[in-house]
């Protein structure tokens, strides 16, 4: 009778144990599933994300400089005259001479338009060597911290990279021969102080910030926008922020 007992008793230990063992199961699958859920990232997934939104703003938006008048067109971005050339605009259309710094300021635009069309894959290898250790941050902060992050972090280093390639297009547009042309008319004219401004430099530097300008609006766009988000990674990222 007494083993009869404890082969019951034995049983029932095993039934509870396995009850046990089938719960906990369960409530760490049930566990699992919430912090999946709850859109808990590791710090790298959200460094990925930020420069998935950067890449992309690179090329959805600016491509856009790329394209036929794509500086030209845009008035966010457009290049206008430097400082020192304004007197020189100025003079020119008094004398009816604004056509030649019309098409001065088109071939600036020009320039950089071509520019940008072989200097972006600089700009994506500089966004995948970038290190976000304070990507949380960046997350959390102002609606352009990523932007400005790329920017603190590439911006004298693609500016080394970026002048030689604008040079080469000042020439291969022609932009040379016209501002030569410019300021050798401006020149002549009696009683005007002469100038010769570094034009290449000014349009790397302008060309730059038209480039910084388009990823800027495309990360306030994935901000704001849910749609914007075009990427699983891209919408448990950005969700933090919301």
């Amino acid at each position: 009778m007494f083993s009869f007992y404890k082969s019951n008793l034995m049983r029932l230990h095993i039934g509870l144990i396995i009850i046990f063992i089938t719960q906990s199961c369960a409530e760490l699958q049930q566990i699992s599933e919430e912090i999946s859920n709850s859109g808990i990232l590791t710090e790298e997934q959200i460094g990925d994300g930020l420069k998935e939104a950067l890449t992309k703003g690179i090329r959805e938006e600016v491509t856009k400089l790329t394209q036929e008048d794509g500086f030209y067109s845009n008035p966010m971005v457009k290049i206008e005259l430097p400082s020192e050339l304004e007197t020189v605009e100025n003079i020119l259309q008094k004398v009816g001479l604004e056509s030649l710094t019309e098409q001065g300021i088109r071939a600036l635009n020009k320039t950089a338009e071509e520019a940008v069309k072989e200097a972006t894959p600089l700009f994506i290898a500089a966004i995948k060597d970038l290190t976000f250790e304070e990507s949380k941050a960046i997350l959390l902060g102002s609606p352009s911290a990523a932007t400005d992050y790329l920017k603190s972090k590439t911006e004298n280093e693609l500016y080394l990279k970026f002048q030689p390639v604008v040079a080469a297009n000042f020439k291969k547009v022609g932009a040379d021969q016209i501002w030569e042309t410019t300021i050798q008319r401006y020149n002549q004219i009696p009683l005007t102080e002469e100038v010769n401004p570094d034009l290449t430099d000014y349009v790397t530097s302008q060309a730059l910030k038209g480039v910084y300008k388009m990823i800027e609006m495309e990360e306030i766009e994935i901000r704001n926008n849910i749609n914007e988000r075009s990427s699983l990674l891209l919408k448990r990222v950005f969700a933090l922020q919301d």
